[in-house]
């Protein structure tokens, strides 16, 4: 709207599933790697809704970011909705055993019910590399051992539930309590 009515240029990113140092794994509805990380920091089971053969593509924040910094200037990215992030999806499964390997010790998971989720969920990234050229990409296990480092570093982190959460009904279980 404000493009329309103003003429002001716009670039709208879509990232998905970013991860790395200095983020909230304290949170534990959001961010599947901080809660992996932060379950076993506190010696827990690891917990996977389903049985883990979900797939997702996890990318790492140095990934990300620079590609957003630089955008401004970038005069092919005005008025674009971009998707940035990795290309290479991976199971939850094995996205924990990469976490439990990270952090050095053995995966412990423990399965809850699956929810009703989509399944594969991992986005093109073809308009961001016609945009931006092709970009190095940090791997998943370079990622996860440089967030793990930075956990150990900062330790294990309380979990705050919502408050005055708008939906109550059907939530997943580990959210109850």
């Amino acid at each position: 709207a404000a493009r329309r009515l103003f003429g002001l240029r716009y670039i709208i990113f879509r990232p998905h599933n970013v991860y790395g140092e200095h983020q909230n794994i304290g949170d534990r509805y959001r961010n599947v790697i901080g809660i992996f990380m932060n379950q076993l920091l506190q010696g827990q089971p690891m917990t996977i809704f389903g049985d883990g053969s979900q797939t997702r593509a996890f990318s790492y924040i140095d990934d990300v970011a620079p590609v957003i910094a630089r955008s401004v200037e970038v005069p092919a990215a005005y008025n674009e909705v971009i998707n940035v992030g990795a290309d290479q999806p991976y199971s939850v499964q094995h996205l924990a055993e990469t976490v439990a390997s990270a952090l050095g010790v053995a995966p412990d998971i423990r399965y809850l019910p699956a929810r009703s989720e989509v399944q594969h969920a991992y986005p093109d990234h073809s308009k961001a590399r016609r945009i931006f050229g092709e970009e190095p990409a940090v791997s998943l296990t370079d990622g996860v051992a440089r967030m793990a480092a930075w956990a150990r570093r900062v330790g294990a982190r309380a979990s705050r539930p919502f408050s005055a959460i708008e939906v109550t009904r059907n939530l997943p279980p580990s959210w109850r309590s």
